[in-house]
């Protein structure tokens, strides 16, 4: 199975009594799965930056101090 997947680039999915529970894939799979999150996450976080910024800009902010101050900080 682990020729067939590093070799033959062939994914396995590995399953008892009829529920899948995991896979051996090629490495390359693997890497391009954790690159493609990678890159989901960054999308993620400039929308919630572009999020905060828009809420900045129509709410107002506040300076750190201030905020430190409401947190009991």
């Amino acid at each position: 199975m682990l020729n067939r997947a590093a070799y033959g680039k062939e994914r396995t999915i590995v399953s008892r009594r009829g529920k899948d529970l995991a896979a051996v894939i090629p490495v390359e799979d693997l890497q391009l799965l954790e690159r493609l999150a990678r890159e989901e996450m960054d999308r993620l976080d400039v929308q919630a930056a572009r999020a905060a910024m828009a809420e900045a800009r129509t709410k107002g902010s506040i300076s750190l101090a201030r905020a430190k101050k409401r947190l009991g900080f």
